[in-house]
């Protein structure tokens, strides 16, 4: 049998406070706070940056988004949002931890 690449502790995931977001379309532009670079994130990207909540493990995020709405198997998914969520973190983006954040920790910022 051979090992899983997916990491099998959890990871919580919460959109950083410092962002400004705005979805246009398919897409979610998101501006990062360390230098003010702006990001376009797909659908996929976008459906994980709105589930971002803090409470919810990426795992339960692509199990109940990603899964759901796209084809693309549970380990192939969970493997890709991984890489995603920490190349987001790395830019100020995301937040994330092994332990749920709590909501004031890193309030949902979404512009209207």
């Amino acid at each position: 049998m051979s090992a899983n690449p997916v990491t099998t502790r959890k990871r919580y995931v919460a959109r950083s406070s410092k962002t400004a977001a705005r979805r246009l379309g398919d897409e979610m532009m998101v501006m990062s706070p360390l230098d003010s670079t702006v990001f376009t994130l797909n659908e996929v990207a976008a459906a994980i940056w709105e589930e971002a909540d803090g409470t919810s493990s990426l795992d339960q995020i692509v199990e109940r988004r990603i899964c759901q709405e796209f084809e693309v198997t549970r380990e192939v998914a969970l493997q890709d949002a991984e890489a995603l969520a920490e190349e987001l973190a790395g830019h100020g983006i995301l937040v994330l931890s092994d332990e749920p954040i709590q909501p004031n920790d890193s309030p949902r910022q979404e512009a209207k």
